[in-house]
């Protein structure tokens, strides 16, 4: 497979050749949860419960990819080491942030399986949503060895220019989750355990394709597994992974304490919004897809020029990556508007939650444009190791706008569930706008000094 050369290629070409297989990469992922989903939402008799109850796992599944993130900060510090052609000190990132990974999926399984029914109930769930939500999740914490090691070491794979083979440890598992899922939830009679299981299964696949890469001789940087007297001489190695991964980490658990807010809320207005609710952070999901891959793919462009002293090609990958996510987020945007049944009809056929489902996605979607600004800003603060920006705006567009709006709208003027779904619009106008135009005075276009 072709390495795209991060340093004399096309701009376009090198964003675009990185991001397209990455956003390949991340649709088949959200086939692992979307495809639960769908045929979730039709097991017969208890489907739109069903449903709920996997929404309930929600906050615990972001928080286990929020550890995730975390690590992959460890990727943008070794596409900025590549840049200075220092692929030993590159090859000390990826074999700390596995070690952490590793240990770190270990201590979550123990957690989650100890704890996962009174977390339920913490998260919302009533008597009759529990069962459902156990039993998914108990399964899906198995697996969290294998989901966190495909997330980890998929951007490491892309900073080394191999975007496609990324692809390909995605799409290996998606394949064979699209296979079992029906097998297991309706051929096996299994309901939601087998999809629970088939995700797991999945996963598995995908973690393996990726360790088989990174210890082969084709990858530029070879995996090797560290033990802990070896991991402990590079602590400080560790935390500036850590350090840099804590802006994705906030923005993941942020979206776990916005999960949780939303649905503590929703649920003093009847389960049915619950699962309005899970219907429509699953089309958040999908749409956000493009978006979040586009950002992912110029994130190695922009860091190995910065590494390689190059603030031209910096400066114009940040103006390329903004200039396509603007234009996808507002076609999204006329889409929902326009189509708002058919997206929502993908997930449930149940005629008690489309009407409420239509509203909530409305507002739910209203400013979705300004998503693409908060990602180019994120994106470029996390590639070139700017850590207090990241983490600021992590923090300032969820925990100190959507969760107290959250918390706060559904209260006023008899907004009801209404105003839950409309803390997400607000938030993307107002974090957005402040990332963005922070990002462009300090970065794209500093003040000179006098």
């Amino acid at each position: 497979m072709k390495q795209v050369d991060f340093e004399n290629g096309s701009l376009t070409g090198s964003i675009l050749m990185t991001a397209l297989p990455m956003m390949a990469a991340q649709a088949v992922a959200l086939l692992y949860n979307i495809v639960d989903r769908i045929y979730i939402g039709r097991i017969p008799e208890a489907g739109t419960m069903a449903l709920g109850g996997v929404g309930l796992c929600f906050p615990i599944i972001i928080f286990i990819n929020a550890f995730s993130c975390l690590y992959m900060g460890g990727a943008p510090l070794a596409s900025i080491a590549l840049g200075r052609k220092r692929p030993n000190q590159a090859e000390d990132i990826l074999h700390t942030a596995y070690f952490l990974t590793f240990a770190t999926a270990l201590v979550l399984t123990l957690f989650g399986e100890l704890a996962a029914s009174p977390l339920l109930r913490l998260l919302g769930a009533s008597a009759e949503s529990l069962p459902y939500a156990l039993s998914y999740l108990r399964i899906y914490l198995l697996g969290t060895l294998f989901i966190m090691t495909a997330s980890v070491l998929n951007p490491f794979i892309t900073a080394q220019g191999f975007p496609s083979t990324g692809m390909f440890t995605v799409v290996i598992g998606a394949a064979a989750n699209l296979v079992l899922d029906p097998v297991l939830i309706f051929g096996l009679d299994m309901g939601i355990r087998g999809a629970a299981v088939a995700t797991v299964l999945s996963q598995a696949l995908s973690a393996g394709f990726a360790l088989r890469f990174l210890f082969s001789r084709r990858a530029m940087l070879r995996l090797r597994l560290l033990t802990p007297s070896r991991f402990l001489k590079k602590t400080a190695l560790a935390l500036d992974i850590v350090s840099l991964g804590t802006s994705g980490f906030i923005m993941q658990a942020t979206n776990c304490l916005v999960s949780i807010a939303c649905n503590q809320v929703l649920s003093g207005f009847g389960d049915i919004y619950i699962s309005v609710y899970t219907v429509v952070s699953s089309i958040r999901q999908m749409m956000d897809t493009p978006v979040l891959a586009l950002g992912e793919g110029a994130s190695p462009v922009i860091s190995y020029n910065y590494g390689a002293e190059r603030p031209d090609r910096v400066r114009g990958s940040i103006l390329i990556m903004t200039a396509i996510g603007v234009s996808y987020t507002f076609l999204s945007w006329m889409l929902i508007l326009g189509a708002p049944r058919f997206f929502i009809g993908i997930f449930s056929s149940s005629p008690d939650l489309m009407e409420p489902a239509v509203s909530a996605l409305h507002l739910y979607f209203f400013a979705f444009v300004f998503q693409a600004l908060q990602i180019s800003g994120q994106t470029t603060f996390k590639a070139l190791n700017r850590k207090k920006q990241a983490i600021f705006f992590s923090l300032f567009r969820k925990v100190v706008i959507v969760v107290p709006l959250t918390l706060l709208l559904p209260h006023i003027r008899g907004l009801g569930p209404a105003g839950v779904f409309m803390a997400e619009p607000v938030s993307n106008f107002v974090g957005g706008t402040a990332c963005f135009v922070t990002m462009l005075r300090t970065i794209v276009f500093p003040k000179k000094a006098a």
